[in-house]
Protein backbone atom coordinates (compact mmCIF):
# COMPACT_ATOMS: atom_id res chain seq x y z
CA UNK A 1 0.00 0.00 0.00
CA UNK A 2 1.27 3.49 -0.79
CA UNK A 3 2.19 5.67 2.26
CA UNK A 4 -0.48 8.27 2.98
CA UNK A 5 0.34 11.96 2.78
CA UNK A 6 -0.03 13.82 6.10
CA UNK A 7 -1.59 16.72 4.20
CA UNK A 8 -5.31 16.10 3.38
CA UNK A 9 -5.18 18.50 0.45
CA UNK A 10 -2.44 16.45 -1.19
CA UNK A 11 -4.60 13.32 -0.89
CA UNK A 12 -7.52 15.14 -2.51
CA UNK A 13 -5.35 16.40 -5.38
CA UNK A 14 -3.86 12.95 -6.02
CA UNK A 15 -7.29 11.28 -5.93
CA UNK A 16 -8.79 13.89 -8.23
CA UNK A 17 -5.92 13.42 -10.66
CA UNK A 18 -6.47 9.68 -10.71
CA UNK A 19 -10.23 9.98 -11.17
CA UNK A 20 -9.83 12.52 -13.93
CA UNK A 21 -7.21 10.61 -15.85
CA UNK A 22 -9.71 8.28 -17.54
CA UNK A 23 -9.89 4.50 -17.05
CA UNK A 24 -6.59 3.71 -18.73
CA UNK A 25 -4.67 6.39 -16.88
CA UNK A 26 -6.12 5.50 -13.51
CA UNK A 27 -5.50 1.85 -14.20
CA UNK A 28 -1.87 2.52 -14.97
CA UNK A 29 -1.56 4.40 -11.70
CA UNK A 30 -3.13 1.46 -9.88
CA UNK A 31 -1.07 -1.18 -11.70
CA UNK A 32 0.44 -3.36 -9.03
CA UNK A 33 -1.13 -1.29 -6.25
CA UNK A 34 -2.67 -4.34 -4.59
CA UNK A 35 -5.30 -3.33 -2.05
CA UNK A 36 -4.63 0.42 -2.18
CA UNK A 37 -7.76 1.28 -4.21
CA UNK A 38 -9.96 -0.59 -1.73
CA UNK A 39 -8.84 1.78 1.02
CA UNK A 40 -10.36 4.69 -0.91
CA UNK A 41 -13.77 3.05 -1.03
CA UNK A 42 -15.59 1.41 -3.92
CA UNK A 43 -14.45 2.51 -7.38
CA UNK A 44 -15.55 1.55 -10.88
CA UNK A 45 -13.81 -1.60 -12.00
CA UNK A 46 -11.82 0.19 -14.71
CA UNK A 47 -10.18 2.38 -12.03
CA UNK A 48 -8.84 -0.77 -10.41
CA UNK A 49 -7.31 -2.49 -13.46
CA UNK A 50 -3.88 -3.78 -12.48
CA UNK A 51 -3.05 -6.40 -15.11
CA UNK A 52 -2.45 -6.38 -18.86
CA UNK A 53 -4.09 -9.40 -20.50
CA UNK A 54 -4.44 -8.34 -24.16
CA UNK A 55 -1.58 -7.66 -26.56
CA UNK A 56 -1.32 -6.75 -30.21
CA UNK A 57 0.10 -9.64 -32.21
CA UNK A 58 2.96 -7.37 -33.29
CA UNK A 59 3.82 -6.41 -29.68
CA UNK A 60 3.13 -9.48 -27.52
CA UNK A 61 5.64 -8.39 -24.89
CA UNK A 62 3.34 -5.52 -23.83
CA UNK A 63 0.94 -7.81 -21.92
CA UNK A 64 1.34 -10.62 -19.43
CA UNK A 65 -1.85 -12.31 -18.26
CA UNK A 66 -0.39 -15.28 -16.45
CA UNK A 67 2.96 -14.13 -15.10
CA UNK A 68 4.91 -16.04 -17.73
CA UNK A 69 4.53 -13.50 -20.53
CA UNK A 70 1.51 -15.06 -22.29
CA UNK A 71 -1.52 -12.99 -23.25
CA UNK A 72 -4.71 -12.82 -25.29
CA UNK A 73 -4.58 -11.71 -28.91
CA UNK A 74 -6.28 -8.39 -29.68
CA UNK A 75 -6.74 -9.54 -33.27
CA UNK A 76 -8.48 -12.74 -32.16
CA UNK A 77 -10.78 -10.76 -29.88
CA UNK A 78 -11.68 -8.41 -32.74
CA UNK A 79 -12.39 -11.37 -35.04
CA UNK A 80 -14.79 -12.71 -32.40
CA UNK A 81 -16.53 -9.33 -32.11
CA UNK A 82 -15.06 -8.59 -28.69
CA UNK A 83 -13.79 -5.08 -29.45
CA UNK A 84 -12.84 -2.50 -26.79
CA UNK A 85 -15.90 -0.92 -25.21
CA UNK A 86 -18.29 -3.45 -26.78
CA UNK A 87 -21.38 -4.34 -24.77
CA UNK A 88 -21.75 -8.11 -24.59
CA UNK A 89 -24.90 -9.74 -23.28
CA UNK A 90 -23.96 -13.16 -21.93
CA UNK A 91 -26.45 -15.32 -20.01
CA UNK A 92 -28.73 -12.32 -19.66
CA UNK A 93 -26.10 -9.99 -18.17
CA UNK A 94 -25.03 -6.93 -20.13
CA UNK A 95 -21.27 -6.70 -19.67
CA UNK A 96 -18.82 -4.29 -21.30
CA UNK A 97 -15.50 -5.53 -22.61
CA UNK A 98 -12.82 -3.13 -21.31
CA UNK A 99 -12.51 0.08 -23.32
CA UNK A 100 -8.75 -0.23 -23.35
CA UNK A 101 -6.11 -0.43 -26.08
CA UNK A 102 -3.89 -3.54 -26.29
CA UNK A 103 -1.00 -3.44 -23.86
CA UNK A 104 -2.86 -1.31 -21.28
CA UNK A 105 -4.27 -2.56 -17.97
CA UNK A 106 -7.59 -4.23 -18.79
CA UNK A 107 -8.49 -6.47 -15.85
CA UNK A 108 -8.30 -6.82 -12.08
CA UNK A 109 -6.44 -9.54 -10.24
CA UNK A 110 -8.94 -10.27 -7.49
CA UNK A 111 -7.43 -9.17 -4.19
CA UNK A 112 -10.37 -7.95 -2.13
CA UNK A 113 -10.95 -4.73 -4.08
CA UNK A 114 -14.24 -2.89 -3.53
CA UNK A 115 -16.00 -2.26 -6.85
CA UNK A 116 -18.78 0.25 -7.38
CA UNK A 117 -21.75 -1.56 -8.96
CA UNK A 118 -25.43 -0.65 -9.08
CA UNK A 119 -28.78 -2.15 -9.97
CA UNK A 120 -31.39 -4.69 -8.91
CA UNK A 121 -31.52 -8.20 -10.27
CA UNK A 122 -31.35 -11.90 -9.57
CA UNK A 123 -27.63 -12.43 -10.15
CA UNK A 124 -24.29 -10.72 -10.47
CA UNK A 125 -22.52 -11.58 -13.69
CA UNK A 126 -18.74 -11.58 -14.22
CA UNK A 127 -16.44 -11.91 -17.22
CA UNK A 128 -13.49 -13.76 -15.77
CA UNK A 129 -10.72 -16.24 -16.31
CA UNK A 130 -8.02 -17.82 -14.17
CA UNK A 131 -4.31 -17.92 -14.87
CA UNK A 132 -1.89 -20.31 -13.27
CA UNK A 133 -2.87 -23.70 -14.61
CA UNK A 134 -5.84 -24.32 -12.32
CA UNK A 135 -9.22 -22.93 -11.32
CA UNK A 136 -9.05 -19.85 -9.12
CA UNK A 137 -11.67 -18.40 -6.85
CA UNK A 138 -12.78 -17.39 -3.42
CA UNK A 139 -15.51 -15.72 -1.40
CA UNK A 140 -16.57 -12.12 -1.92
CA UNK A 141 -19.25 -9.84 -0.52
CA UNK A 142 -22.11 -7.84 -2.02
CA UNK A 143 -23.19 -4.69 -0.18
CA UNK A 144 -26.72 -3.40 -0.79
CA UNK A 145 -28.09 0.14 -0.58
CA UNK A 146 -29.96 -0.72 2.61
CA UNK A 147 -26.67 -1.61 4.31
CA UNK A 148 -27.18 -5.38 4.26
CA UNK A 149 -24.65 -7.77 2.77
CA UNK A 150 -24.49 -11.22 1.25
CA UNK A 151 -21.55 -13.49 0.53
CA UNK A 152 -20.90 -15.19 -2.79
CA UNK A 153 -18.47 -17.75 -4.13
CA UNK A 154 -16.79 -16.95 -7.46
CA UNK A 155 -14.65 -19.50 -9.31
CA UNK A 156 -13.18 -19.28 -12.81
CA UNK A 157 -11.53 -22.03 -14.85
CA UNK A 158 -7.99 -21.57 -16.15
CA UNK A 159 -7.77 -19.63 -19.41
CA UNK A 160 -5.84 -22.39 -21.19
CA UNK A 161 -6.89 -25.64 -19.50
CA UNK A 162 -10.47 -24.92 -18.48
CA UNK A 163 -13.46 -26.63 -20.10
CA UNK A 164 -14.80 -25.44 -23.43
CA UNK A 165 -18.32 -26.46 -22.40
CA UNK A 166 -18.84 -23.51 -20.05
CA UNK A 167 -16.75 -20.83 -21.76
CA UNK A 168 -18.17 -17.60 -23.12
CA UNK A 169 -15.66 -17.47 -25.98
CA UNK A 170 -12.64 -19.42 -27.17
CA UNK A 171 -9.83 -17.64 -29.00
CA UNK A 172 -7.58 -19.71 -31.29
CA UNK A 173 -4.18 -18.34 -30.26
CA UNK A 174 -2.07 -17.35 -27.29
CA UNK A 175 0.47 -14.54 -27.65
CA UNK A 176 3.91 -15.04 -26.12
CA UNK A 177 7.14 -13.03 -26.36
CA UNK A 178 8.38 -15.72 -28.73
CA UNK A 179 5.36 -15.48 -31.04
CA UNK A 180 1.83 -16.80 -31.39
CA UNK A 181 0.93 -20.30 -30.21
CA UNK A 182 -1.89 -22.20 -31.87
CA UNK A 183 -3.40 -22.98 -28.49
CA UNK A 184 -6.92 -22.05 -27.32
CA UNK A 185 -7.52 -19.28 -24.80
CA UNK A 186 -10.86 -18.99 -23.03
CA UNK A 187 -12.90 -16.40 -21.20
CA UNK A 188 -15.83 -17.32 -18.95
CA UNK A 189 -19.12 -15.77 -17.90
CA UNK A 190 -19.97 -16.68 -14.31
CA UNK A 191 -23.04 -15.58 -12.37
CA UNK A 192 -23.59 -15.62 -8.60
CA UNK A 193 -26.89 -15.10 -6.75
CA UNK A 194 -28.10 -11.84 -5.25
CA UNK A 195 -30.72 -11.19 -2.61
CA UNK A 196 -33.93 -10.60 -4.53
CA UNK A 197 -35.36 -7.10 -4.71
CA UNK A 198 -32.39 -5.33 -3.12
CA UNK A 199 -30.36 -2.68 -4.89
CA UNK A 200 -26.65 -3.38 -5.12
CA UNK A 201 -24.25 -0.64 -4.03
CA UNK A 202 -20.85 -2.32 -4.28
CA UNK A 203 -19.09 -5.66 -4.60
CA UNK A 204 -15.94 -6.76 -2.81
CA UNK A 205 -13.95 -9.20 -4.92
CA UNK A 206 -12.49 -12.38 -3.46
CA UNK A 207 -8.85 -12.55 -2.46
CA UNK A 208 -7.68 -14.85 -5.24
CA UNK A 209 -4.74 -13.42 -7.22
CA UNK A 210 -5.08 -16.05 -9.94
CA UNK A 211 -8.63 -14.84 -10.66
CA UNK A 212 -8.81 -12.13 -13.35
CA UNK A 213 -11.97 -10.00 -13.61
CA UNK A 214 -12.63 -8.07 -16.84
CA UNK A 215 -16.21 -6.93 -16.25
CA UNK A 216 -19.13 -7.32 -13.89
CA UNK A 217 -22.75 -6.15 -13.76
CA UNK A 218 -26.10 -6.98 -12.20
CA UNK A 219 -28.29 -9.26 -14.30
CA UNK A 220 -31.90 -7.99 -14.47
CA UNK A 221 -34.46 -10.31 -12.95
CA UNK A 222 -36.72 -10.26 -16.01
CA UNK A 223 -39.47 -8.58 -14.01
CA UNK A 224 -42.38 -7.72 -16.26
CA UNK A 225 -41.64 -10.62 -18.63
CA UNK A 226 -42.44 -14.31 -18.79
CA UNK A 227 -40.72 -16.83 -20.99
CA UNK A 228 -43.24 -18.30 -23.44
CA UNK A 229 -40.98 -20.45 -25.64
CA UNK A 230 -37.34 -21.52 -25.54
CA UNK A 231 -34.90 -23.89 -27.19
CA UNK A 232 -31.52 -25.01 -25.88
CA UNK A 233 -28.51 -24.80 -28.18
CA UNK A 234 -27.42 -28.38 -28.85
CA UNK A 235 -24.40 -27.85 -31.08
CA UNK A 236 -22.55 -25.83 -33.70
CA UNK A 237 -22.82 -27.83 -36.94
CA UNK A 238 -21.81 -26.93 -40.48
CA UNK A 239 -24.68 -25.52 -42.52
CA UNK A 240 -25.39 -24.69 -46.14
CA UNK A 241 -23.42 -22.49 -46.29
CA UNK A 242 -26.21 -19.91 -46.26
CA UNK A 243 -25.56 -16.60 -48.00
CA UNK A 244 -28.05 -13.73 -48.10
CA UNK A 245 -30.90 -15.90 -46.85
CA UNK A 246 -33.88 -15.39 -44.59
CA UNK A 247 -34.85 -17.98 -42.02
CA UNK A 248 -38.51 -18.27 -41.01
CA UNK A 249 -38.74 -20.33 -37.84
CA UNK A 250 -42.01 -21.69 -36.51
CA UNK A 251 -42.29 -21.73 -32.72
CA UNK A 252 -45.23 -22.57 -30.44
CA UNK A 253 -46.02 -20.28 -27.52
CA UNK A 254 -47.17 -21.36 -24.09
CA UNK A 255 -48.45 -18.17 -22.40
CA UNK A 256 -49.45 -15.05 -24.30
CA UNK A 257 -49.04 -11.35 -23.64
CA UNK A 258 -49.33 -7.81 -25.04
CA UNK A 259 -45.61 -7.38 -25.76
CA UNK A 260 -42.89 -9.56 -27.20
CA UNK A 261 -39.11 -9.72 -27.32
CA UNK A 262 -36.91 -12.34 -28.92
CA UNK A 263 -33.54 -13.76 -27.89
CA UNK A 264 -30.84 -14.91 -30.30
CA UNK A 265 -27.73 -16.73 -29.07
CA UNK A 266 -24.32 -17.20 -30.66
CA UNK A 267 -23.44 -19.95 -28.18
CA UNK A 268 -20.37 -21.99 -29.20
CA UNK A 269 -19.74 -19.66 -32.18
CA UNK A 270 -16.20 -18.60 -33.06
CA UNK A 271 -17.20 -15.55 -35.12
CA UNK A 272 -19.91 -12.89 -34.89
CA UNK A 273 -23.31 -13.49 -36.46
CA UNK A 274 -25.05 -10.60 -38.22
CA UNK A 275 -28.83 -10.33 -38.37
CA UNK A 276 -29.80 -7.54 -40.77
CA UNK A 277 -33.49 -7.51 -39.91
CA UNK A 278 -36.15 -9.54 -38.14
CA UNK A 279 -39.94 -9.75 -37.95
CA UNK A 280 -42.61 -11.61 -36.02
CA UNK A 281 -46.05 -12.75 -37.14
CA UNK A 282 -48.74 -15.25 -36.27
CA UNK A 283 -48.64 -18.27 -38.56
CA UNK A 284 -51.50 -18.91 -40.97
CA UNK A 285 -50.16 -22.10 -42.54
CA UNK A 286 -46.67 -23.27 -43.45
CA UNK A 287 -44.45 -20.24 -44.06
CA UNK A 288 -47.48 -17.99 -44.60
CA UNK A 289 -48.36 -15.28 -42.06
CA UNK A 290 -51.86 -14.44 -40.88
CA UNK A 291 -51.07 -10.73 -41.22
CA UNK A 292 -48.14 -8.64 -42.42
CA UNK A 293 -45.06 -9.47 -40.29
CA UNK A 294 -44.08 -6.74 -37.83
CA UNK A 295 -40.48 -5.50 -37.76
CA UNK A 296 -38.35 -5.87 -34.64
CA UNK A 297 -35.48 -3.64 -33.60
CA UNK A 298 -32.28 -4.06 -31.60
CA UNK A 299 -31.20 -0.99 -29.68
CA UNK A 300 -33.45 0.96 -32.07
CA UNK A 301 -31.52 -0.39 -35.06
CA UNK A 302 -33.09 -2.77 -37.57
CA UNK A 303 -30.41 -5.41 -37.10
CA UNK A 304 -27.63 -6.52 -34.81
CA UNK A 305 -24.22 -8.17 -34.82
CA UNK A 306 -23.97 -10.80 -32.10
CA UNK A 307 -20.39 -11.36 -30.89
CA UNK A 308 -19.19 -14.95 -30.61
CA UNK A 309 -20.56 -16.52 -27.44
CA UNK A 310 -22.93 -13.63 -26.71
CA UNK A 311 -26.65 -13.07 -27.23
CA UNK A 312 -29.00 -10.34 -28.41
CA UNK A 313 -32.45 -9.39 -27.18
CA UNK A 314 -34.77 -7.50 -29.48
CA UNK A 315 -36.35 -4.31 -28.18
CA UNK A 316 -39.79 -4.75 -26.55
CA UNK A 317 -42.47 -4.66 -29.24
CA UNK A 318 -46.17 -3.94 -28.76
CA UNK A 319 -47.41 -7.12 -30.41
CA UNK A 320 -50.16 -9.32 -29.05
CA UNK A 321 -48.83 -12.85 -28.65
CA UNK A 322 -51.66 -15.38 -28.38
CA UNK A 323 -51.24 -18.30 -26.01
CA UNK A 324 -50.70 -21.75 -27.52
CA UNK A 325 -50.17 -20.37 -31.00
CA UNK A 326 -47.53 -20.79 -33.69
CA UNK A 327 -45.44 -17.70 -34.40
CA UNK A 328 -43.29 -17.06 -37.45
CA UNK A 329 -39.95 -15.52 -36.47
CA UNK A 330 -38.11 -14.38 -39.60
CA UNK A 331 -34.56 -13.00 -39.72
CA UNK A 332 -32.23 -12.11 -42.57
CA UNK A 333 -28.63 -13.33 -42.59
CA UNK A 334 -26.91 -10.99 -45.09
CA UNK A 335 -23.49 -12.62 -45.05
CA UNK A 336 -22.27 -16.15 -45.57
CA UNK A 337 -22.99 -18.47 -42.65
CA UNK A 338 -21.06 -21.78 -42.89
CA UNK A 339 -21.98 -22.90 -39.35
CA UNK A 340 -24.35 -21.73 -36.65
CA UNK A 341 -25.58 -22.60 -33.16
CA UNK A 342 -28.68 -24.77 -33.51
CA UNK A 343 -31.26 -26.70 -31.63
CA UNK A 344 -31.22 -29.72 -33.90
CA UNK A 345 -34.44 -31.58 -33.14
CA UNK A 346 -37.33 -29.16 -33.62
CA UNK A 347 -40.08 -31.70 -34.40
CA UNK A 348 -41.42 -28.72 -36.30
CA UNK A 349 -41.05 -27.61 -39.90
CA UNK A 350 -39.49 -24.19 -40.39
CA UNK A 351 -38.36 -22.55 -43.63
CA UNK A 352 -35.38 -21.14 -45.55
CA UNK A 353 -35.84 -18.51 -48.22
CA UNK A 354 -34.47 -17.86 -51.64
CA UNK A 355 -31.67 -15.23 -51.65
CA UNK A 356 -32.67 -11.86 -50.24
CA UNK A 357 -34.40 -10.22 -47.32
CA UNK A 358 -37.86 -11.73 -47.12
CA UNK A 359 -38.60 -10.91 -43.49
CA UNK A 360 -41.54 -8.66 -44.44
CA UNK A 361 -43.14 -11.15 -46.84
CA UNK A 362 -46.53 -12.32 -45.67
CA UNK A 363 -46.73 -15.12 -48.18
CA UNK A 364 -44.84 -18.39 -48.25
CA UNK A 365 -43.70 -18.00 -51.86
CA UNK A 366 -40.08 -17.04 -51.11
CA UNK A 367 -39.57 -19.94 -48.66
CA UNK A 368 -39.16 -23.16 -50.68
CA UNK A 369 -36.83 -25.07 -48.33
CA UNK A 370 -37.91 -26.86 -45.16
CA UNK A 371 -35.75 -26.78 -42.02
CA UNK A 372 -36.08 -29.27 -39.18
CA UNK A 373 -33.91 -27.39 -36.67
CA UNK A 374 -34.00 -24.02 -34.91
CA UNK A 375 -30.79 -22.05 -35.60
CA UNK A 376 -29.83 -19.04 -33.45
CA UNK A 377 -33.27 -18.31 -31.97
CA UNK A 378 -33.42 -19.40 -28.32
CA UNK A 379 -36.26 -17.52 -26.67
CA UNK A 380 -39.59 -15.74 -26.98
CA UNK A 381 -40.65 -13.63 -24.01
CA UNK A 382 -44.04 -11.99 -23.49
CA UNK A 383 -45.02 -9.05 -21.34
CA UNK A 384 -46.54 -9.71 -17.93
CA UNK A 385 -47.37 -13.05 -16.39
CA UNK A 386 -46.07 -14.87 -13.32
CA UNK A 387 -42.85 -16.28 -14.78
CA UNK A 388 -41.85 -19.63 -16.18
CA UNK A 389 -41.25 -23.32 -15.52
CA UNK A 390 -38.17 -24.77 -17.24
CA UNK A 391 -38.04 -28.43 -18.26
CA UNK A 392 -34.42 -29.61 -18.38
CA UNK A 393 -34.24 -32.92 -20.18
CA UNK A 394 -33.12 -35.18 -23.00
CA UNK A 395 -34.87 -36.53 -26.09
CA UNK A 396 -38.05 -37.47 -24.22
CA UNK A 397 -38.48 -33.81 -23.25
CA UNK A 398 -37.27 -32.67 -26.68
CA UNK A 399 -40.15 -34.56 -28.28
CA UNK A 400 -38.39 -37.35 -30.18
CA UNK A 401 -41.02 -39.63 -31.75
CA UNK A 402 -43.86 -37.15 -31.15
CA UNK A 403 -45.89 -36.02 -34.15
CA UNK A 404 -44.16 -33.34 -36.25
CA UNK A 405 -45.88 -29.93 -36.23
CA UNK A 406 -48.42 -31.12 -33.64
CA UNK A 407 -46.77 -29.73 -30.46
CA UNK A 408 -47.39 -32.87 -28.45
CA UNK A 409 -44.17 -32.83 -26.42
CA UNK A 410 -44.95 -33.30 -22.74
CA UNK A 411 -43.99 -29.67 -21.87
CA UNK A 412 -46.56 -28.50 -24.48
CA UNK A 413 -49.26 -30.61 -22.83
CA UNK A 414 -48.20 -29.30 -19.40
CA UNK A 415 -48.50 -25.73 -20.70
CA UNK A 416 -52.04 -26.43 -21.88
CA UNK A 417 -52.93 -27.87 -18.46
CA UNK A 418 -51.63 -24.76 -16.72
CA UNK A 419 -53.60 -22.47 -19.00
CA UNK A 420 -56.79 -24.42 -18.36
CA UNK A 421 -56.83 -24.08 -14.57
CA UNK A 422 -56.82 -21.42 -11.88
CA UNK A 423 -55.44 -23.15 -8.80
CA UNK A 424 -51.80 -22.21 -9.44
CA UNK A 425 -50.21 -19.43 -11.52
CA UNK A 426 -50.41 -19.89 -15.28
CA UNK A 427 -46.68 -20.12 -15.85
CA UNK A 428 -45.00 -20.16 -19.21
CA UNK A 429 -43.35 -23.52 -19.93
CA UNK A 430 -39.88 -23.52 -21.48
CA UNK A 431 -38.52 -26.68 -23.10
CA UNK A 432 -34.79 -27.09 -22.43
CA UNK A 433 -34.63 -30.64 -23.68
CA UNK A 434 -31.81 -31.79 -25.96
CA UNK A 435 -31.94 -35.15 -27.71
CA UNK A 436 -29.10 -37.39 -26.53
CA UNK A 437 -28.17 -35.13 -23.62
CA UNK A 438 -26.61 -36.48 -20.42
CA UNK A 439 -26.31 -35.22 -16.87
CA UNK A 440 -22.60 -35.71 -16.24
CA UNK A 441 -20.76 -36.18 -19.53
CA UNK A 442 -20.29 -34.32 -22.78
CA UNK A 443 -21.03 -35.60 -26.24
CA UNK A 444 -20.07 -32.22 -27.77
CA UNK A 445 -17.21 -30.56 -25.88
CA UNK A 446 -18.34 -27.01 -26.67
CA UNK A 447 -15.64 -25.93 -29.15
CA UNK A 448 -15.51 -25.98 -32.92
CA UNK A 449 -17.78 -27.44 -35.58
CA UNK A 450 -19.84 -30.21 -33.98
CA UNK A 451 -20.64 -33.45 -35.73
CA UNK A 452 -22.87 -34.40 -32.80
CA UNK A 453 -25.65 -32.18 -31.53
CA UNK A 454 -26.42 -33.79 -28.18
CA UNK A 455 -25.11 -30.74 -26.35
CA UNK A 456 -22.83 -30.28 -23.42
CA UNK A 457 -23.79 -31.96 -20.15
CA UNK A 458 -26.71 -30.77 -18.05
CA UNK A 459 -24.20 -29.72 -15.39
CA UNK A 460 -22.41 -27.51 -17.89
CA UNK A 461 -25.48 -26.01 -19.54
CA UNK A 462 -27.57 -25.48 -16.40
CA UNK A 463 -26.62 -21.84 -15.93
CA UNK A 464 -27.35 -20.93 -19.55
CA UNK A 465 -30.43 -23.08 -20.17
CA UNK A 466 -32.16 -22.82 -16.79
CA UNK A 467 -30.84 -20.13 -14.45
CA UNK A 468 -30.56 -17.46 -17.14
CA UNK A 469 -34.04 -18.07 -18.56
CA UNK A 470 -36.45 -15.17 -18.29
CA UNK A 471 -38.31 -15.16 -14.96
CA UNK A 472 -37.63 -18.83 -14.22
CA UNK A 473 -39.44 -19.88 -11.05
CA UNK A 474 -39.32 -23.70 -11.11
CA UNK A 475 -37.10 -26.24 -12.87
CA UNK A 476 -38.04 -29.83 -13.65
CA UNK A 477 -34.98 -32.05 -14.08
CA UNK A 478 -35.73 -35.16 -16.14
CA UNK A 479 -32.39 -36.60 -17.24
CA UNK A 480 -30.15 -39.56 -16.59
CA UNK A 481 -31.32 -42.41 -18.80
CA UNK A 482 -28.69 -41.60 -21.44
CA UNK A 483 -26.00 -41.61 -18.75
CA UNK A 484 -26.86 -45.12 -17.58
CA UNK A 485 -27.37 -46.32 -21.17
CA UNK A 486 -23.77 -45.25 -21.82
CA UNK A 487 -22.33 -47.04 -18.78
CA UNK A 488 -22.54 -44.39 -16.05
CA UNK A 489 -23.36 -45.83 -12.64
CA UNK A 490 -26.19 -44.58 -10.48
CA UNK A 491 -23.89 -42.80 -8.04
CA UNK A 492 -22.46 -40.61 -10.80
CA UNK A 493 -25.92 -39.62 -11.98
CA UNK A 494 -27.29 -38.90 -8.50
CA UNK A 495 -24.23 -36.80 -7.64
CA UNK A 496 -24.92 -34.71 -10.73
CA UNK A 497 -28.61 -34.39 -9.89
CA UNK A 498 -27.74 -33.31 -6.35
CA UNK A 499 -25.45 -30.59 -7.71
CA UNK A 500 -28.19 -29.32 -10.03
CA UNK A 501 -30.62 -29.13 -7.11
CA UNK A 502 -28.13 -27.24 -4.97
CA UNK A 503 -27.31 -24.75 -7.72
CA UNK A 504 -30.97 -24.14 -8.44
CA UNK A 505 -31.79 -23.63 -4.78
CA UNK A 506 -28.93 -21.14 -4.45
CA UNK A 507 -30.68 -19.01 -7.07
CA UNK A 508 -34.07 -19.31 -5.41
CA UNK A 509 -35.60 -21.77 -7.88
CA UNK A 510 -38.02 -24.47 -6.87
CA UNK A 511 -36.37 -27.72 -8.01
CA UNK A 512 -38.35 -30.80 -9.03
CA UNK A 513 -37.01 -34.13 -10.29
CA UNK A 514 -38.71 -36.70 -12.50
CA UNK A 515 -37.96 -40.40 -12.30
CA UNK A 516 -36.39 -42.15 -15.30
CA UNK A 517 -38.57 -44.18 -17.64
CA UNK A 518 -38.08 -47.92 -18.25
CA UNK A 519 -36.65 -48.87 -21.64
CA UNK A 520 -36.37 -52.65 -21.89
CA UNK A 521 -36.30 -53.68 -25.53
CA UNK A 522 -34.10 -50.80 -26.68
CA UNK A 523 -30.63 -51.99 -27.73
CA UNK A 524 -28.63 -50.31 -24.95
CA UNK A 525 -31.17 -50.86 -22.18
CA UNK A 526 -29.76 -54.07 -20.79
CA UNK A 527 -30.67 -55.68 -17.49
CA UNK A 528 -27.52 -54.12 -15.98
CA UNK A 529 -28.62 -50.67 -17.18
CA UNK A 530 -32.04 -51.17 -15.62
CA UNK A 531 -30.44 -51.90 -12.25
CA UNK A 532 -28.71 -48.51 -12.39
CA UNK A 533 -31.91 -46.79 -13.57
CA UNK A 534 -33.90 -48.24 -10.69
CA UNK A 535 -31.19 -47.12 -8.25
CA UNK A 536 -31.36 -43.57 -9.60
CA UNK A 537 -35.14 -43.56 -9.24
CA UNK A 538 -34.95 -44.87 -5.67
CA UNK A 539 -32.61 -42.02 -4.81
CA UNK A 540 -34.87 -39.42 -6.48
CA UNK A 541 -37.89 -40.68 -4.53
CA UNK A 542 -36.17 -41.02 -1.15
CA UNK A 543 -33.30 -38.51 -0.95
CA UNK A 544 -35.35 -35.40 -0.20
CA UNK A 545 -32.86 -33.32 -2.18
CA UNK A 546 -35.52 -31.91 -4.49
CA UNK A 547 -38.61 -29.91 -3.53
CA UNK A 548 -40.84 -32.47 -5.17
CA UNK A 549 -40.81 -35.65 -7.24
CA UNK A 550 -42.69 -36.31 -10.49
CA UNK A 551 -42.97 -40.09 -10.79
CA UNK A 552 -42.87 -40.36 -14.57
CA UNK A 553 -41.65 -43.96 -14.27
CA UNK A 554 -44.83 -44.98 -12.46
CA UNK A 555 -46.97 -43.05 -14.94
CA UNK A 556 -45.94 -44.99 -18.06
CA UNK A 557 -44.42 -48.32 -17.02
CA UNK A 558 -46.16 -51.59 -17.69
CA UNK A 559 -47.52 -52.68 -14.29
CA UNK A 560 -47.07 -56.32 -15.29
CA UNK A 561 -43.52 -55.74 -16.56
CA UNK A 562 -42.04 -52.66 -14.83
CA UNK A 563 -38.79 -52.71 -16.84
CA UNK A 564 -40.61 -51.63 -19.99
CA UNK A 565 -42.99 -48.87 -21.13
CA UNK A 566 -46.64 -49.86 -21.33
CA UNK A 567 -47.19 -50.80 -24.99
CA UNK A 568 -50.02 -48.27 -25.34
CA UNK A 569 -47.56 -45.50 -24.42
CA UNK A 570 -44.55 -46.81 -26.39
CA UNK A 571 -43.65 -45.03 -29.63
CA UNK A 572 -42.30 -48.33 -30.91
CA UNK A 573 -38.61 -47.85 -30.15
CA UNK A 574 -39.10 -48.87 -26.47
CA UNK A 575 -37.21 -45.79 -25.25
CA UNK A 576 -39.43 -42.85 -26.18
CA UNK A 577 -43.13 -42.54 -25.40
CA UNK A 578 -45.42 -41.65 -28.30
CA UNK A 579 -47.96 -38.85 -28.19
CA UNK A 580 -50.22 -40.73 -25.77
CA UNK A 581 -47.33 -41.55 -23.46
CA UNK A 582 -46.04 -37.98 -23.49
CA UNK A 583 -49.52 -36.77 -22.53
CA UNK A 584 -49.47 -39.26 -19.66
CA UNK A 585 -46.23 -37.71 -18.39
CA UNK A 586 -47.72 -34.21 -18.44
CA UNK A 587 -50.88 -35.45 -16.75
CA UNK A 588 -48.76 -37.00 -13.98
CA UNK A 589 -47.47 -33.56 -12.91
CA UNK A 590 -49.09 -32.41 -9.69
CA UNK A 591 -49.53 -28.74 -10.57
CA UNK A 592 -49.38 -27.78 -6.90
CA UNK A 593 -45.71 -28.80 -6.90
CA UNK A 594 -44.99 -25.96 -9.33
Amino acid sequence: MRPRSPVPGVVAVVLAALLGAGPAGAARAADGAGSAPAARGPLPLARLFDNRAVSDDARPQEADLDGSGASLSAQDLTAAGWTPGRALTVQGTRLTWPRVLPGRPDNVRAAGQAVRVGGRGDALGFLVTAAGGADAGGTGTVTYRDGSRSAYRLTAPDWRTGPAATKAVTLPHVNTPGGRLASPARLYAVAVPLRPGREVASVRLPRAPGLHVFALAVRPSGRGWSGSWAAATSGYPALGPWSDRTLRLVVHTSVGGPRVRLRFDATFASAPVTIAGATVAVQAAGAGARETPVALSFGRAPGVEIPAGAQAFSDPLAFTVPQETNLLVSFHLPGTVPAAPVHRLAVQRSYLSEPGDHTADGSATAYPTVLTSWPLLTGVDVGGGPGSVVALGDSITDGTMSTTDANRRWPNVLAARLLGQGAVPRYGVLNAGISGNRVVSEVYDGDGISTDTSGVSALHRFDRDVLAQTSARTAIVFEGVNDVRWQAVAGQVTAGLRELAERGHARGLRMLAATLLPCEGEARCTAAVDIERVAVNTWIRESGVFDGVLDFDAAVRDPDHPARILPAYDSGDHLHPGDTGLAALADAVDLRLL
